[in-house]
């Protein structure tokens, strides 16, 4: 009968390995720190600052330049950059001074000039938009108006002014309705325009969905011609600030313009350059914000 020997793990084991002591374990070791570089930064490139800058300092430091030529070779008196620049001084220290109808500040002139500008142009928007619409929409509108149009956005602002002068028997009236009749076409060829370049599968979808005219018009057309829209107010802001200065030269009152007319009666010259400089600052001081308005409701398709 043979018997089954059983051995326990550690009699099976070689003589050695039983004389041999048992290993520790290892300890884990530990992460080797990190050394962190530190980041060095680009360099700033000033390239595009000077691009930026250099060109206009440039421009007007040539005009000035220009200006003091003419000035020196002038018989006429004709005021130097230094002495405008003093005669400035003087002007802006007391812009809102008001002495009587006839005799105040270039503060005070100027908001007069705005204050025209506000209501005439927002009348011509108030108009010129609506209809701007509708005359792209509707084709018989378009065609019953369009030559209308065509006939009468050629004719010169001033050329309105009589027929304000006329009906309104007032300065101040006939300078609004002469910014009026000059802002309300490009806000009504801009918008039409965009009316019309609105896509026609837009239009059908609209169609399919039977949308109502008023659905058409907040949830399609006002979305897609709000960017044309905004460049006929920009155009037309600009044509009415240069409209206004015209007007009341020939108006009178309290205006920038008039203010330009009354100076050239006084033979004051310098201050007739001060205002040609007030009116420009104003009227760039107009476009730039309007073009953020612009530029902030004018959405892009980025192209994957």
């Amino acid at each position: 009968m043979v018997s089954a020997v059983f051995h326990s793990p550690i009699e099976a084991m070689p003589p050695a390995a039983k004389s041999a002591p048992l290993a520790a374990p290892r300890p884990a070791q530990e992460p080797a720190p990190v050394v962190t570089k530190p980041v060095q930064r680009a360099p700033r490139d000033f390239s595009g600052l000077w691009l930026r800058v250099l060109p206009p300092v440039l421009g007007i430091a040539l005009l000035i330049l220009i200006w003091e030529l003419v000035a020196m070779k002038s018989t006429t008196g004709f005021p130097s950059p230094l002495a405008t620049w003093q005669q400035a001084v003087q002007v802006f220290s007391d812009p809102f001074y008001s002495k009587g109808p006839n005799d105040q500040g270039v503060g005070w002139n100027v908001l007069s000039s705005l204050q025209r500008v506000a209501l005439g142009f927002g009348l011509a928007a108030a108009v010129g938009i609506p209809a701007g619409f509708a005359i792209g929409r509707f084709e018989f509108l378009s065609r019953m108006f369009n030559p209308l149009i065509s006939l009468l956005r050629p004719v010169s602002p001033l050329a309105w002014l009589p027929i304000g002068l006329l009906v309104f028997k007032g300065a101040n009236p006939a300078a609004i309705w002469t910014i009026f009749i000059c802002s309300i076409w490009p806000m009504i060829i801009n918008t039409a325009v965009g009316v019309q370049r609105v896509p026609s599968d837009y239009m059908n979808v609209a169609r399919v969905l039977n949308l109502s005219e008023w659905k058409i018009f907040t949830k399609i057309l006002f979305p897609a011609v709000l960017p044309y829209m905004l460049t006929g107010v920009r155009l037309a802001v600009g044509t009415a600030w240069l409209v206004i200065v015209a007007a009341e030269m020939l108006t009178g009152g309290v205006g920038i313009g008039f203010w330009v007319w009354d100076e050239w009666n006084n033979l004051n010259v310098a201050n007739i350059i001060i205002a040609i400089f007030v009116i420009g600052i104003v009227g760039l001081v107009l476009e730039f914000a309007l073009i953020k308005i612009a530029t902030a409701f004018t959405f892009e398709e980025v192209k994957s």
